[in-house]
């Protein structure tokens, strides 16, 4: 998958599936999350409640829908940092199956501290590791 060094693989479940026999829209969320939580794991011991000192939000997802996908499908899912600011970042996904473009999507990622109740700074030391491994 070029220019995503981290990938996940997901393979569609039962639960995925809507009424039109293909992946529905909240499941693709739902696979950004998992991937999202794969990717964060992957750079350390950091969770979406902890990122060395905050947590984060997601306060807007776009999904563009380019293939149906379906059930038992397997799929290999692209997680990179873009557009990295004082206390956001955008985590980008590209979903693939068999090579082949089936979704593509954005969330940005707000850094919040839940006691305070309100957007902070990305922690340093996150920081610079999505900077290492995205090259942001």
């Amino acid at each position: 998958m070029d220019g995503f060094y981290f990938t996940f693989s997901y393979n569609v479940g039962v639960s995925d599936i809507n009424y039109g026999g293909h992946v529905a829209n909240s499941a693709v969320l739902n696979i950004f999350q998992d991937a999202r939580i794969a990717f964060l794991a992957s750079l350390g011991p950091y969770t979406e409640l902890d990122l060395g000192g905050c947590g984060i939000i997601m306060p807007e997802a776009h999904v563009y829908f380019r293939q149906e996908m379906f059930l038992r499908d397997q799929l290999q899912v692209g997680v990179r940092c873009t557009k990295m600011k004082r206390s956001s970042f955008v985590l980008e996904y590209r979903v693939e199956r068999a090579g082949e473009l089936t979704v593509e999507g954005e969330t940005p990622i707000v850094c919040f501290d839940y006691q305070k109740r309100k957007p902070c700074r990305i922690p340093i030391a996150f920081q610079k590791l999505l900077i290492d491994f995205t090259n942001v």
